[in-house]
């Protein structure tokens, strides 16, 4: 059976191959804290420093090379050593996105196998629309909660799991505890890969959504249902289909990201060590 064979006959079994084989890699027996790094996040995660270990993601059990510009496709590990207190951090460069129609099993896999290496809080980054007309571009945002407008779950069969507490409200009073300028707003799931029509935005504003993006909320589901907290952040990189009048494209998104990644590494670093 081949890896990608595996990871759809098994989705589980291929997760715990990976994390078997990542820390055979990098020779750390249980890391600490994940983050999957979305749409022109890559360059804040310089801001942990040098990594101890880096290999292409495609190397490791069921994992796909990137497809989409922005998403760098590698694996690192880091070592975080603040006041004494050293965490393994497993950083996941890129992330295989619904719209690329490979189905849920490749989206969902880095953060799967992040817990299944021992990762008990798992760090969510995209890019995304400002659908609230109060953001700005280049503003992070923490999710409180999120809207599904995919149908589509990366769990299956009778495995019925709470979402109350989806995104850890712990980890969010600690993050603003950090940056006390972090507002939160309500994400929305959408597939793409076309962007939403100004009637969609509406309707999702009048839903009570604030954000809009292509990611984030089936890692999250799969990342709660093994046990893990989950902190979700989202750059406003754009505003949203209709608020401004402008036509969308994925090179702003990728510049907004670019342009404000000393501020989200900085806030990463100086947040991870807080967490436990």
């Amino acid at each position: 059976m081949t890896n990608s064979e595996l990871l759809y006959s098994d989705p589980l079994a291929a997760a715990t191959a990976a994390a078997k084989e990542i820390t055979e890699r990098t020779g750390v027996a249980s890391h600490d804290v994940a983050l999957v790094m979305g749409s022109g996040w890559v360059s804040a995660v310089d801001a942990l420093g040098t990594p101890a270990y880096e290999c292409n993601a495609e190397d490791i059990t069921g994992f796909l090379p990137p497809t989409v510009q922005g998403h760098s496709g590698k694996v690192r590990s880091y070592e975080i050593d603040t006041n004494g207190k050293k965490l393994r951090a497993l950083v996941f460069l890129g992330r295989t996105h619904l719209y690329e129609g490979k189905g849920v099993e490749p989206v969902v896999h880095s953060v799967r196998t992040a817990v299944k290496a021992g990762c008990k809080v798992i760090i969510l980054t995209n890019a995304c629309g400002g659908i609230n007309k109060a953001y700005k571009v280049g503003q992070p945002v923490l999710i409180r909660d999120h809207i599904s407008l995919t149908a589509v779950s990366p769990l299956s069969g009778a495995t019925f799991v709470d979402l109350t507490d989806l995104y850890s409200k712990r980890i969010r009073e600690i993050v603003k505890k950090e940056d006390s300028s972090l507002e939160e707003g309500v994400y929305v799931h959408w597939r793409g890969p076309t962007y939403e029509t100004p009637a969609e935005i509406l309707m999702m504003r009048t839903m009570g959504a604030d954000l809009v993006g292509m990611s984030t909320v089936p890692e999250a589901i799969a990342a709660h249902a093994l046990g893990a907290e989950v902190l979700g952040i989202s750059l406003v990189t754009n505003a949203a289909a209709g608020v401004t009048g402008e036509k969308l494209n994925h090179e702003e998104v990728i510049a907004a990201g670019k342009a404000a990644a000393d501020r989200m590494g900085a806030l990463l670093k100086g947040v991870i060590p807080k967490l436990f």
